[in-house]
């Protein structure tokens, strides 16, 4: 749960929360719906989405061996699928905490890049034509985190709404 609102809950036990308090909490339980949604879409639709990726990826990585496309697009697979859960839970710090050491990591130990760069435009594209607008606005800002860590050097990401 995202950091804010658990202190919130931590906070009731204490007293009852101010007018802001309780309007950033609105804000999350009014937008659960539309997280559980999108997430509900990117769990049922995964398979769709990668195999189109992974199509593409094979055609503009013809030269590259089967072995380094299948383990970008796993690390590509896992990166969504930690960024649906932070976005269902609006928790940035999770994405952050479960992915930048192991992206960053497997990115300059197998040497990537191009790949991964590739990898996550044609994933963009996907996303793009599968979520709809609302979808696409609440799950776009942790897929971005994620592309930067990959880009960074051990530098933490920052999800900007």
């Amino acid at each position: 749960m995202h950091p804010t609102i658990e202190s919130l809950f931590d906070a009731a036990e204490r007293r009852y929360l101010e007018q802001n308090e309780l309007d950033v909490l609105t804000e999350y339980v009014e937008s659960l719906p539309d997280r559980v949604d999108a997430y509900r879409c990117l769990r049922d639709r995964e398979v769709a989405i990668m195999q189109s990726v992974a199509d593409q990826l094979e055609i503009q990585f013809s030269t590259e061996s089967q072995e380094t496309l299948e383990r970008c697009l796993r690390n590509a697979l896992l990166m969504m699928r930690h960024a649906a859960m932070s976005m269902l839970q609006n928790d940035s710090e999770l994405l952050d905490q479960q992915l930048t050491v192991w992206l960053t990591e497997t990115n300059a130990v197998y040497n990537t890049r191009a790949i991964d760069t590739a990898l996550y435009s044609l994933l963009n594209q996907q996303l793009e034509a599968t979520l709809t607008p609302t979808q696409l606005k609440l799950i776009h800002p942790y897929i971005s985190a994620a592309e930067q860590a990959m880009n960074a050097q051990s530098e933490p990401i920052t999800v900007t709404a």
